[in-house]
């Protein structure tokens, strides 16, 4: 395990394509590794055979598993950015996952402090003095314990840098191999 570093996922389809990509980066934002697939393109034969399974075949047999496989440097946390991979990334890495957004939430009162956000193993994030809270998910199955530790590293990372703004470069490099 990378000491404090963040794993970002991402799986997108479009134009009938499906591909991924992770990044895992220390807490300064830095990479420290970066992974994608080429892009899916299931044939007519594919799409009939499998059926309705073939989405979830393809994002987690095919495209995370490969992806978690090939990653050298194992991140503290995982964070996606999709809550429909949260499970997939926690059941088939068997590692310490969460789903990380942005609200529109005012902020809390201090950095670290952590509020429901309703559901289950929902929460409301203060990971800065500055911004609005972050909206954290965690699988329903995650302890206490798990949570609690996956709050301290994003509060950790984000005394210096930006959470969620490594998707962004995410997508960025996706974009810039297609060139």
């Amino acid at each position: 395990m990378a000491q404090g570093s963040l794993g970002y996922m991402t799986i997108d389809g479009a134009d009938g394509e499906i591909r991924g990509a992770s990044l895992v980066v220390d807490f300064r934002g830095v990479p420290m590794d970066f992974r994608y697939t080429d892009p899916i393109r299931p044939t007519k034969l594919e799409r009939i055979l499998y059926g309705n399974a073939l989405d979830v075949y393809l994002r987690e047999e095919l495209i995370l598993q490969s992806l978690l496989n090939a990653v050298e440097a194992r991140p503290s946390l995982w964070i996606c950015g999709d809550l429909d991979l949260l499970q997939p990334l926690r059941n088939v890495g068997k590692v310490r996952a969460a789903y990380l957004t942005h609200s529109a939430h005012a902020p809390l009162d201090s950095v670290g402090h952590t509020e429901s956000a309703g559901e289950a193993g929902s929460f409301l994030l203060q990971a800065d003095a500055i911004s609005a809270p972050l909206r954290i998910v965690f699988a329903p199955e995650s302890r206490q314990d798990e949570m609690n530790g996956a709050v301290n590293i994003l509060v950790e990372a984000a005394q210096s840098m930006e959470l969620m703004e490594p998707f962004g470069r995410i997508q960025k490099a996706l974009a810039s191999l297609v060139e």
